[in-house]
């Protein structure tokens, strides 16, 4: 990677609305449109063919897909109003264009259809579009009548790709997202002189602008202008590129003429010399001038103008001191975003947009990664009015190639390119843009077979494509980089079955899961050491990590059991528990040059059931119809904004299992008070990470208020929380060992592993991972089946918080596999053996069989301590019920 990749000094311009640019006219194309789903129509006769047409407007998306499965009442998705149907669909238009389109080019804009796109107009095919996300347009001057109806046909098709089919070499292949179908960005009708901006540049401005140099003295901005001439006879034009800043001053200016052959196009190229600019530098100060370009005759009358935001500013992503802005270190800490919620799929409005930007923002995030996919304009004009860094990709994820094939076909190339130049050509002039992503997770190799191949031989090569893709992302734009973010690089699979693909871009991308689908939260650091130590010249980032997060589940131990990342057992406490660990980690890494967190917000995928939902990635720190705020949201919320911030953990667990908790409290003041009906526990100052935490925090049967109370210098700031705790948990105390999430118990209330130290967490159906579960194992001889199946191993004990007195205790034990005479373990209590030698499998006849030992036991001192100790293998236990 040369240096010019990772120094380069880019300007950036913002396309505004075509309705506010001086010279055209616009006529959007919202209203009136009739929607059928399948079928065929006679483009002929589109004004009159029967059908099941239904009223729509535009922006629209016929699908809805992901629900909760708690409160379905509560959402608009639920089980019956799901729609996953991915096929053709037609809409229809009848529009009138007033005078202003007549003598004019004509040109339908389509902000997006998904995912393949035909277009008739009064019964004449306009042309085609293939690829789901970005502008295209279509020339209809030749077909529009002005003053008259015009009936508007598009066919588009979301059929997921399969060999043979309609969208075979259309990307995405695959992805953990689903593809809505449907005209789900705005579409259009603009007029233009004969002699305009090139309207037909892949869908972009027709503008690129780029700062050559940035000095204390001046700047240098290159701007390039394709003017098209679409009438038969030589025009002689004149481009004109101002620069205005925030004020309205003129601060540079350039002027050139050029003479335009019939049908013909030629690129002008001009400079820009700035003395002293202002520059953009993020949220700090994210000031953006206004660029001009005005084509005019040469006595001055204007042909064509468009107005744009600019922003003047310097990246560079440095492997050993992270990320510069205009020459500073800027850590970057931001979120993955996908474009889709509850009740609208893709089809959002620029108010949903802007309110998902105010929750980021509140969070304190200064970049995000659009994934994995080219997003609207929208969110690329807000990124730039907020000074939020952006990573744009094209949807090339985790498949390049359909069947049996080795190797990506031609036209599945030529579409990778061409999604790759519309991505470049239509958000270039953005200032919020870093990079030009190429690839997601094309790494797997063999080590996830099904993801990429049926083959039994070798997995597809991405290189050969990556490496043409990166080509032609520097020959587009020379002044930004290229990144990819990889999966399974020394991670998942054997070294040799995992291909290295991050040599294929300028800027590596690491999504990295440990303590999720592998490993520990601990393997994050040293992973990435190795990964920077391996390509010390190539700046590193992270590009996703995190964990799902059920608003419905909870423990009261994020280490009690073994998570289930593809099933149930998936509480809101261990997501909080991995960005934890995570971001103690991450920010601790100067050369890092920024992270991403996977999500900002829940998003609909066809290939999931887990946590609370169906159908949905539960990985964001916001759900999916943005009305909660998972508690890992505060967490960084705290640590990335001087937004005073106090937060209490777990408030949804409102039922709690045990009479002694922690009480976890996310918060950036100087000092903080903890209150529990009325009374101070404790105050704690500075708390590390944000992160307080007050131990064996007791509550009283019935309802208990929680209060946090930061202590700012601007004043007090509280968070409460209510929580029930009923007379059965207040009388006893039952711990499921081994278990993160408890189940329900007909007639007892057990909680989660908790208040042990040492051992292992187990079950008899452990979690079945990427593949289909094992046949379920029943265990025998005890009405609480479900809760015997899990287990605490190894050496262990526990030490359970009890006011003075006798108790009975209540010991459950099952042998998983093992043969009488492998296993043999003593249990002591406060120091004394109560049970010697205990030989499970012996004494129940053998594995999957519950047994059952009591034993009385005098607390005195607060506390009971429970050892299990070998004599030979592991100890072992599946549950502790206490009463008195």
């Amino acid at each position: 990677m040369t240096s010019r990749w990772i120094a380069a000094a880019i300007g950036m311009a913002i396309a505004v609305p075509a309705a506010a640019q001086a010279d055209r006219a616009t006529m959007t194309l919202a209203q009136g449109w009739q929607f059928q789903r399948g079928g065929t129509v006679d483009p002929a006769a589109a004004a009159t063919a029967g059908g099941a047409w239904q009223p729509v407007s535009v922006p629209h998306t016929w699908n809805r897909v992901g629900y909760y499965l708690p409160d379905p009442q509560q959402h608009r998705n639920h089980a019956d109003t799901v729609d996953k149907y991915q096929g053709v669909g037609w809409y229809r238009l009848s529009f009138t264009p007033d005078a202003a389109f007549a003598g004019r080019r004509a040109w339908l804009q389509f902000d997006a259809a998904s995912r393949t796109a035909e277009v008739w107009l009064n019964g004449r095919r306009l042309g085609a579009h293939r690829g789901g996300f970005s502008r295209f347009r279509l020339d209809a001057t030749d077909t529009l009548r002005a003053g008259q109806t015009n009936v508007l046909l598009v066919k588009v098709d979301n059929s997921q790709p399969e060999p043979g089919s309609a969208t075979a070499d259309v990307l995405p292949l695959a992805g953990d997202f689903f593809v809505h179908g449907g005209l789900y960005r705005p579409v259009s009708l603009i007029a233009t002189d004969p002699v305009h901006i090139d309207m037909m540049e892949d869908g972009g401005s027709g503008i690129l602008a780029a700062t050559r140099a940035i000095t204390p003295a001046g700047a240098t901005i290159d701007v390039r202008v394709r003017v098209r001439n679409d009438s038969a006879r030589r025009q002689d034009a004149v481009t004109t590129v101002r620069l205005l800043d925030a004020d309205g001053r003129t601060v540079a200016r350039a002027t050139r003429r050029a003479g335009l052959a019939g049908h013909a196009t030629a690129a002008v190229a001009q400079s820009l010399a700035v003395a002293d600019p202002h520059l953009w530098n993020g949220v700090a100060d994210p000031y953006l001038h206004r660029l001009v370009v005005e084509v005019t005759t040469p006595s001055g009358a204007v042909l064509d103008r468009v107005e744009q935001a600019f922003g003047i500013r310097e990246l560079r992503a440095d492997p050993q001191r992270g990320f510069l802005l205009n020459g500073k270190p800027l850590r970057l800490h931001g979120v993955g975003y996908h474009q889709d919620r509850e009740g609208k799929g893709w089809a959002i409005s620029d108010a949903d947009v802007e309110q998902d930007v105010a929750i980021m923002r509140e969070m304190g995030v200064n970049t995000i990664r659009l994934t994995h996919y080219q997003h609207g304009q929208t969110i690329h004009d807000l990124a730039d009015r907020y000074g939020l860094i952006v990573w744009d990709e094209i949807p090339l994820v985790s498949k390049w190639t359909l069947g049996n094939d080795l190797v990506a076909t031609d036209a599945l190339r030529a579409d990778a390119r061409q999604q790759l130049r519309e991505l470049i050509l239509q958000n270039a002039n953005h200032a919020s843009v870093v990079s030009w992503g190429i690839a997601n997770e094309v790494d797997f190799g063999k080590s996830i077979p099904a993801f990429i191949t049926t083959r039994d031989g070798a997995a597809p090569d991405p290189l050969p494509l990556l490496r043409e893709l990166d080509a032609l992302a520097k020959a587009e734009d020379p002044s930004r980089a290229t990144a990819l973010a990889t999966c399974c690089e020394r991670n998942i699979g054997p070294t040799s079955d995992v291909p290295i693909t991050a040599v294929a871009a300028d800027l590596g991308g690491a999504n990295r899961y440990f303590g999720w689908y592998y490993g520990k939260p601990a393997d994050l650091g040293p992973h990435l050491d190795e990964l920077h130590a391996k390509r010390p010249a190539q700046p590193l980032s992270v590009t996703e990590y995190g964990a799902g997060g059920a608003t419905t589940i909870h423990t009261d131990d994020p280490l009690g059991g073994p998570i289930d990342a593809r099933g149930h057992d998936q509480p809101e406490e261990y997501e909080s528990y991995i960005h934890e660990q995570a971001w103690a980690t991450l920010a601790r890494k100067p050369y890092l040059w920024a992270s991403w967190l996977w999500n900002s917000f829940d998003f609909a995928t066809t290939v999931r059931r887990e946590g609370d939902a169906v159908d949905i990635n539960t990985k964001g720190l916001v759900t999916y119809d943005r009305q909660i705020r998972k508690d890992a949201y505060y967490f960084y919320k705290a640590n990335w904004t001087e937004t005073p911030t106090v937060h209490i953990n777990g408030r949804r667990y409102v039922d709690r299992a045990y009479r002694v908790t922690d009480v976890r409290v996310y918060s950036n003041a100087p000092r903080t008070e903890l209150s529990v009906n009325g009374r101070v526990v404790g105050t704690m100052s500075d708390c590390a990470e944000r992160i307080c935490v007050w131990r064996d925090v007791a509550l009283t049967a019935g309802a208990n208020r929680v209060v946090a109370r930061g202590l700012f210098a601007g004043g007090a700031q509280d968070d409460r929380v209510d929580w029930q705790l009923s007379p059965d948990a207040a009388q006893a105390v039952r711990i499921d060992s081994g278990a993160l999430v408890a189940p329900q118990v007909a007639g007892k209330r057990f909680g989660s592993d908790a208040f042990f130290d040492g051992g292992t967490a187990g079950s008899v159906n452990p979690a079945a991972g990427y593949g289909p579960p094992p046949p379920r194992k029943v265990v025998t001889g005890t009405a609480g089946g479900v809760v015997a199946e899990t287990y605490r191993q190894g050496r262990f004990g526990y030490r359970i918080p009890l006011a003075p007195g006798r108790y009975a205790l209540d010991l459950t034990f099952v042998e998983p596999s093992l043969a009488a005479g492998a296993r043999q373990f003593d249990v002591t209590v406060n120091g004394r053996r109560v049970i010697a030698a205990l030989d499970v499998a012996a004494a129940a006849g053998g594995p999957l069989r519950a047994i059952t030992r009591r034993v009385s036991v005098e607390v005195g001192d607060g506390v009971l301590d429970v050892r299990f100790v070998p004599v030979k293998g592991e100890a072992i236990v599946s549950a502790l019920e206490i009463s008195r």
